[in-house]
C-alpha cells in the first residue's frame, strides 16, 4: 500500500484495465486498429474538454507512430478558466445538438476506417454525435468510456430516434476506463465531495496499452512501425525519423483534405 490515497485509488484503476475482462476488448480493438493503419487508412481520435488529453497523448509525442490522426477542435479546449475561450464555455458548447458535424466536415472519413471517441461520462452532444457521423459514414467506433457511469449514473438525455442514448450505446467496441461514476476518489474529511481525478490517467493508460498493442500487431503483420524517438536514444537519428513521420503524416491527412 503506497503511504499516499491517491496513488492507492489510481493503482486500483490500473489493476481493473489489466482485468482479463477490460484486456479481452483492448485487445479487440488493437486487431481493428492494426488491420486499418496497415491497409493505410486512419485511425481518428476525438474528445473535447479533458477528453482531449488522452487524443494528444497518443499521436505526435515520443512513442507514437504514423496511423492515428488526432481531431482536435479548439472550441471544445479550454485555454482559459474564464474569458475568451473559457472552460465554461466549451462545457456550454459540448453539450449543444448540431454543432460537431461543422468540425467533423472538414476531414475525408474513409469506409473501413476507425473513430475513437473518448468521454468519461459519454453524455454530452459532441462525443455521441462524433460517433454517430463516424458510423453513418462506415467506421467503426470505439468508445473509450466510464462503464460504472453508463450503468449507474444519471440517465441519458441525448434522444436519437426516438431514444435516449449514451455513447456506450453507440460504440462498436466500449474500453472502460474503469473509472467510478464520480471520478475523483479521495473523499475529503470535512466538507462532501472528493478530490484526486482518475478519469484522464485511465484513458491514457487504455489509450497507451492499445497504441501498444496495435504497434506489436503491425510489426507481426510485416508492416514497419517508426516511432518517434527522444534525443536520448542511441542508435536512431530522432531528427531524421521525424521528419519522415511527418512527411508521411501528411500525406496521409492532406491527401485526404484536397478529396473534400
Amino acid at each position: 500500500m503506497s503511504q499516499f490515497e491517491y496513488i492507492n485509488a489510481i493503482s486500483k484503476v490500473i489493476e481493473k484495465i489489466d482485468s482479463e475482462e477490460v484486456a479481452s476488448k483492448i485487445k479487440e480493438a488493437a486487431d481493428l486498429c492494426a488491420e486499418t493503419i496497415a491497409s493505410g487508412k486512419l485511425v481518428h481520435m476525438f474528445g473535447s474538454g479533458h477528453s482531449v488529453l488522452p487524443v494528444q497523448d497518443v499521436f505526435p509525442r515520443y512513442g507514437g507512430y504514423v496511423g492515428w490522426h488526432p481531431l482536435m477542435d479548439p472550441r471544445l479546449m479550454w485555454h482559459n478558466v474564464i474569458g475568451p475561450n473559457d472552460a465554461p464555455g466549451l462545457l456550454w458548447l459540448e453539450r449543444q445538438k448540431g454543432y460537431i458535424a461543422n468540425f467533423l466536415d472538414n476531414y475525408d472519413f474513409k469506409e473501413g476506417e476507425v473513430m475513437i471517441v473518448y468521454s468519461h461520462g459519454g453524455m454530452n452532444a459532441a462525443p455521441i454525435e462524433t460517433a454517430l457521423y463516424a458510423k453513418e459514414r462506415g467506421l467503426k467506433v470505439i468508445a473509450v468510456t466510464s462503464v460504472d457511469n453508463y450503468r449507474n449514473g444519471a440517465p441519458a438525455t441525448y434522444e436519437y430516434e426516438g431514444k435516449k442514448i449514451k455513447l456506450y450505446d453507440i460504440a462498436d467496441i466500449v474500453l472502460d476506463n474503469c473509472c467510478s461514476l464520480v471520478d475523483a476518489q479521495v473523499p475529503l474529511r470535512n466538507e462532501p465531495g472528493y478530490v484526486g481525478a482518475t478519469s484522464t490517467i485511465g484513458a491514457i493508460a487504455v489509450s497507451q496499452t492499445l497504441a501498444t498493442e496495435t504497434a506489436l500487431r503491425l510489426e507481426k503483420m510485416g508492416v514497419k512501425v517508426e516511432p518517434f524517438v527522444s534525443p536520448n536514444v542511441v542508435g536512431v537519428d530522432g531528427a531524421a525519423r521525424t521528419k519522415s513521420n511527418y512527411k508521411k503524416y501528411r500525406k496521409l491527412v492532406v491527401e485526404d483534405l484536397n478529396n473534400i
